[in-house]
C-alpha cells in the first residue's frame, strides 16, 4: 500500500474504481511529468450520489461532500496512469463545476470540499491554484464536477 493510500485509510477512506468514460474520452491521460483528468463527477458504485441543482435540490453543504467525492475519484483516475499516488510531486490545478440555483452564489466553498480532501491526503503536495465555476446544468443532472492536473515526480 503507498503512503497515500495508508493516509486515505487513516482518514476511513479508500480509493475506489476509475469511472468509466461516459462518452469518447479517457478518464486521464498522461502528458509528460503531468497528468490531466477528466471532469469527475460525483459517482459512488456506478451512480451519482445525488442530482440536482445546489441552492434549490442540493445544499451547499451536500454539494461540498460531492465535491470530496469527486476529487477522491479524480485520484483514482491519476492513480491509472501514474501507477501509484506517491508518485505525485503536487496537484498543480483543480477546476470545479458546480450545477447552481441561479441565486447560489457559494461555488467556491462547495468546492473546498476537493480542496481539503487533496489537502488532508497529500499534505503541501495538495495545496493548488483552482477555479470554482458556476453552470446551469452538468452531465446526468449532477450537481458537481472536479477535474485535476497533476506534476509527477520523476520516475
Amino acid at each position: 500500500m503507498s503512503a497515500v493510500e495508508a493516509k486515505l485509510a487513516e482518514l476511513g477512506l479508500s480509493l475506489p474504481e476509475v469511472v468509466p468514460p461516459l462518452a469518447a474520452y479517457q478518464p486521464a491521460v498522461r502528458s509528460g511529468r503531468y497528468v490531466y483528468t477528466a471532469g469527475q463527477l460525483p459517482m459512488v458504485d456506478g451512480k451519482l450520489a445525488l442530482t440536482g441543482k445546489v441552492g434549490a435540490e442540493v445544499t451547499p453543504e451536500e454539494a461540498q461532500e460531492l465535491a470530496r467525492t469527486c476529487a477522491l475519484n479524480a485520484l483514482a483516475a491519476v492513480k491509472s496512469v501514474a501507477g501509484d499516488l506517491d508518485r505525485v510531486a503536487r496537484v498543480v490545478k483543480v477546476v470545479g463545476f458546480v450545477a447552481s440555483a441561479s441565486d447560489f452564489t457559494g461555488q467556491p466553498a462547495v468546492l473546498n470540499g476537493a480542496s481539503e480532501l487533496l489537502g488532508e491526503v497529500l499534505g503541501d503536495k495538495g495545496v493548488h491554484a483552482r477555479s470554482a465555476v458556476g453552470v446551469a446544468v452538468l452531465p446526468l443532472d449532477a450537481p458537481v464536477e472536479v477535474e485535476i492536473q497533476v506534476e509527477l515526480t520523476e520516475a
